[in-house]
């Protein structure tokens, strides 16, 4: 399996402030010096999968993923260790790490580090994150893969997919919405479901060829960007959007960016296609 690639828009270590007042609480997970990586940190890591934080008092971000991460370690049942580097405390730490950004979050199993995120994330997706860990240290012999939990909508909305009622669907994953306003797996099905009642009447050749003679007609570039999402062609559907957003203004400039908004929707907040539309979305609004 595959975990997400660090995250994009990470702090610049130079851009921090003065350190804030050390007697604060004190923070969960075991403190990593260069005395303990090796004797301690990394011989867990044989036996349990070990989230390893940076962070500086100095980023208030930083201090809240810890914050976060110790509140998820609580409540998981020892499957998994935290630890926590101080990057001003232990630079020799974070200079072995190649630390370039904090918070900056990487995953230990077997010794072996895994690249996880350099920024704040909100908590579902730091969880999802986590399955994901471990899930792969699963694979490798250390503990047991999380069970997944299919909730009782989730069901009824894959038996209608599997149907091809998409109406069903949709209306199963907005009353899994309606109950559990934050689940991820819910916002991605009723998008995907979505999507699929967009796209099921066209002609993806039709669309396209109409699409790319008006190029000023937004309900066309909007269909096109659609089927190109459907047939894979994600970087082109993004780029579709973002050359009418350039090129025109108005209702219509909202129009395609709210539309390319629920586009990213359905693709891994991760992927570097998405990260990159974004940035070009933000210079071609501002």
């Amino acid at each position: 399996m595959s975990l997400p690639p660090n995250f994009a828009r990470a702090v610049d270590l130079s851009s921090l402030g003065k350190p804030k007042n050390a007697n604060a609480a004190p923070m969960q997970g075991i403190e990593v010096t260069p005395q303990n990586l090796t004797s301690e940190i990394l011989a867990l890591s044989r036996t349990k999968p070990v989230i390893l934080i940076c962070w500086s008092d100095r980023s208030a971000e930083s201090v809240e993923m810890v914050s976060m991460l110790g509140k998820i370690e609580s409540q998981s049942a020892g499957t998994w260790i935290l630890a926590r580097v101080n990057i001003d405390t232990q630079p020799q730490v974070a200079q072995a790490l190649q630390v370039q950004s904090i918070p900056f979050a990487v995953a230990l199993i077997k010794e072996q580090m895994v690249p996880l995120f350099e920024q704040n994330y909100p908590e579902e997706q730091v969880r999802l994150v986590i399955d994901k860990v471990l899930a792969l240290a699963a694979e490798q012999g250390i503990g047991d893969a999380p069970v997944e939990k299919i909730e009782p909508e989730e069901d009824e909305a894959l038996a209608a997919l599997e149907a091809g009622d998409f109406i069903t669907a949709e209306s199963a994953y907005k009353k899994l919405l309606s109950r559990k306003p934050n689940d991820p797996f819910a916002k991605l099905g009723l998008a995907q479901t979505q999507l699929l009642i967009r796209t099921e009447k066209l002609d993806v050749q039709n669309i396209k060829a109409q699409a790319d003679s008006n190029m000023g007609d937004i309900s066309l570039q909007i269909n096109a960007a659609d089927m190109a999402v459907v047939t894979g062609e994600i970087e082109s559907a993004f780029n579709r959007l973002l050359d009418f957003i350039r090129s025109n203004s108005g209702a219509e400039k909202v129009q395609a960016k709210d539309h390319l908004l629920i586009l990213f929707a359905l693709v891994d907040p991760t992927d570097p296609r998405v990260i990159s539309a974004r940035s070009a979305l933000a210079n071609a609004l501002y």
